[in-house]
């Protein structure tokens, strides 16, 4: 049965990637994964957002993709090291720090992609999530973590998971599967799983292709294609099957893709 996070919403799923910024937003100093990023994905009519969740040091968990400061303000301390009040006020002149509990409170229309980033953050994010199950979808590069946080969500509402993508170990599995045609591999491989999220290639080894879309699909499960930017690829992408685009241009991509509703 299809997870309620994948009905109703148009196909091909647009999945604002941290957000929207685009040129308006970086020339108005917004960054990625805050309040303003957020809001302006909304504002553009993004269904989906991704996002990404780490833990501070005084265990509150917030939408933050990097481990440290560094890339986003410039200062080097790691997001373990910093309370919230204190990243708050980092944060306040680049679009606003948001927790994963405010996200989900401030956007009750909007479903969730959010990808955990810090082990410790698996379990607390998954119990955060777990109310609002029905639209978030839980993943990480490590199927540990991934679990985790599922497991967490569960056992405070049993009666609905959230949605889920499998992480790295699995996704190698399923392509050596799909490769070797071991359709009974690849079918219980995803079992559980919603929506295979990956990228278009991984160096020189293209990962999405049409046998893995048509594999996935046959066990009832979607393919979400990161990131892409360039309108002619999602074009392309669409046209191979694919059911989901993950972007750091969501508004190109409600624009321009047409959708099937």
């Amino acid at each position: 049965m299809t997870h309620p996070y994948l009905q109703g919403a148009s196909v091909p799923r647009i999945l604002a990637h941290r957000g929207l910024t685009g040129p308006d937003q970086v020339a108005a100093g917004i960054v990625e994964n805050t309040f303003a990023a957020l809001a302006a994905a909304h504002a553009a009519g993004a269904e989906y957002i991704e996002s990404d969740c780490h833990l501070t040091r005084d265990g509150e968990v917030v939408l933050f993709h990097d481990t440290d400061l560094a890339r986003v303000t410039g200062d080097p301390r790691g997001l373990r090291e910093v309370v919230l009040a204190e990243l708050e006020t980092i944060m306040a002149d680049r679009g606003g720090l948001v927790t994963l509990a405010q996200a989900l409170d401030a956007f009750p229309d909007t479903r969730f992609n959010i990808d955990v980033k810090a082990a410790d953050a698996a379990v607390p994010a998954g119990r955060i999530v777990a109310p609002a199950a029905e639209r978030v979808l839980l993943t990480s590069f490590s199927d540990e973590r991934r679990r985790a946080a599922l497991a967490a969500a569960v056992a405070a509402r049993p009666e609905q998971r959230p949605a889920t993508s499998p992480g790295s170990g699995t996704v190698v599995r399923l392509l050596a599967a799909v490769r070797f045609g071991a359709r009974r591999r690849v079918t219980r491989l995803l079992d559980g799983i919603d929506a295979v999220q990956v990228p278009e290639r991984r160096g020189p080894l293209r990962v999405v292709t049409r046998r893995l879309v048509d594999a996935v699909h046959a066990a009832g499960t979607e393919v979400h294609v990161w990131t892409v930017n360039d309108v002619e690829d999602m074009r392309r992408l669409v046209a191979l099957g694919v059911d989901g685009i993950v972007t750091d241009r969501a508004d190109l991509a409600l624009a321009e893709l047409p959708a099937a509703g």
